[in-house]
């Protein structure tokens, strides 16, 4: 008796062993397993391609967000606010997050921007920013009304969490009213942009709702 690590590999050979057991055994329909092959096949080796839309206000932290889920670094030189938009691929846990970063300033014209067949949308709130706060929420809300959004997940980085007067998510939850969204599927999660806190915990809701909606 051999102990698998976890991963693809060793998850797909212990597979293969118990089916072809149970075949041989005839306690399965061959036929029926090859169709169950090809799905497992594919949910463990081929990768999946999600469309991220990724806003928020200026200076919130979305283009540092985006370099670091890419490459896990971050810029060294002070921010200045994307103009237009950024498109990156992200790969994590088979799958690619193809991410479109649209700066606070265009958000103006958010209609000419947004891309097609975009399957979840990631809002970016810099937590320590009150002044701004109420601007996020009509800037979210009005996002959500737009017809190519209005069936997308929503997954809301409450950024910035390393600063002192950070709001907490119940805070930011309420301010931006999202317990409104009855009919949305919605998340809120807390990160730090520039240690990575939270990021990829997001991604893994995101990517989960994304694929049950599927």
């Amino acid at each position: 008796i051999y102990t698998l690590r976890s991963s693809s590999s060793n998850l797909w050979c212990l597979t293969l062993v118990v089916v072809a057991a149970a075949v041989e055994l005839g306690v399965v329909n061959f036929n029926l397993m090859g169709l169950c092959f090809t799905k497992l096949f594919g949910r463990l080796f081929l990768k999946r391609e999600i469309q991220i839309l990724l806003v928020g206000l200026s200076i919130a932290g979305k283009t540092t967000i985006m370099y670091k889920l890419k490459s896990g670094e971050v810029g060294t030189t002070t921010p200045t606010p994307t103009i237009g938009f950024n498109v990156e691929t992200v790969e994590y846990n088979n799958i690619n997050f193809v991410v479109f970063d649209i700066g606070g300033y265009d958000l103006r014209f958010v209609e000419v921007l947004l891309p097609q067949h975009t399957q979840g949308l990631i809002f970016v709130v810099d937590s320590n920013d009150r002044d701004r706060v109420v601007d996020a929420r009509e800037t979210l809300h009005r996002l959500l009304s737009e017809d190519e959004l209005r069936d997308v997940v929503l997954l809301v980085f409450a950024n910035k969490q390393d600063l002192p007067n950070a709001m907490n998510a119940g805070e930011i939850s309420d301010k931006l009213d999202l317990h409104s969204l009855r009919q949305r599927h919605w998340y809120i999660q807390t990160t730090c942009a520039t240690s990575g806190e939270g990021l990829y915990e997001g991604l893994d809701w995101l990517s989960n709702k994304i694929s049950n909606k599927a």
